[in-house]
């Protein structure tokens, strides 16, 4: 599969690692953007506040499966209910709102524990999964049930 993150911080670095060495292509991309038309699936690993400006200088975005790991930081996005809304009407593609309730620290650890650590997550049921044991919330009007995500 091929991945791409935006966002190199601790999110994005970390999940890419995550799923480089479970054999997926994984690409990273900074603030510069870079062209995403090849990737079957998007990770958005950029500040909340920032989700406009940082997905503008990405192209090729349009109907990619998209995971949504960002926080918001003061005042959600007007005219939506939250991010991950926000992401889905600039990408397209179905959604899922996931891994920002979890420490990126762990990420490289969760292989270590006897019974996986769990992350909660809210989609649309075409979008999920990451080596953690999945607790669904429900669809992606869930997605502010995260103690994370909600102002």
């Amino acid at each position: 599969m091929r991945i791409m993150t935006i966002g190199r911080g601790r999110v994005g670095s970390a999940l890419g690692r995550r799923w480089a060495s479970a054999g997926h292509d994984v690409t990273t991309l900074g603030r510069d953007g870079e062209d995403a038309t090849e990737a079957d699936v998007v990770l958005v690993a950029i500040p909340g506040d920032a989700i406009a400006n940082g997905l503008a200088v990405v192209t090729g975005l349009g109907g990619q499966i998209t995971i949504d790991a960002t926080n918001t930081f003061g005042e959600r996005p007007s005219g939506f209910d939250s991010v991950a809304e926000q992401v889905k009407s600039l990408i397209g593609g179905p959604t899922a709102k996931a891994f920002n309730t979890n420490f990126a620290v762990l990420y490289d650890k969760v292989d270590a524990e006897a019974v996986p650590p769990g992350t909660m997550f809210a989609s649309d049921p075409e979008a999920r999964d990451g080596g953690f044991d999945p607790i669904h919330l429900g669809d992606l009007g869930q997605a502010r049930s995260s103690r994370a995500s909600s102002p």
